[in-house]
């Protein structure tokens, strides 16, 4: 039976590991704020979803849509995020995934099997 401690153990290593994850060489350093926004809208894209930068501006409660909006721009110049417009109306863009932040999430979910790992 796992106990409190190893799970905290656990989560320790995790975070440990996501630090040297992002310390990696030719992985953007992303500040807390961009995490987050990045976090949201892999949340959405594994969901299966769309996301509009209007519908990105308004979804995060505890970020101003100012703020969404400068780390959305600070994303793209990144490369982990790029946006596309709809096919039947270029009003709209959508935000979708880079390589480069396929390359992210899977350094981040090889940091959660090795956290496991005993």
């Amino acid at each position: 039976m796992v106990t409190k401690k190893e799970h905290s153990l656990t989560y320790f290593k995790f975070l440990n590991l996501v630090e040297a994850a992002r310390q990696l060489p030719g992985l953007p350093a992303i500040d807390i704020v961009e995490d987050q926004v990045l976090g949201f809208f892999a949340r959405c894209w594994y969901a299966g979803q769309r996301v509009t930068v209007v519908e990105a501006m308004n979804s995060l409660p505890d970020l101003s849509p100012s703020t969404v909006q400068r780390r959305l721009k600070s994303l793209r110049a990144k490369g982990l995020v790029a946006t596309e417009n709809d096919q039947q109306d270029n009003r709209y863009k959508y935000i979708v995934p880079t390589d480069l932040a396929v390359r992210y999430f899977s350094a981040l979910g090889q940091c959660v099997e090795k956290a496991q790992a005993r």
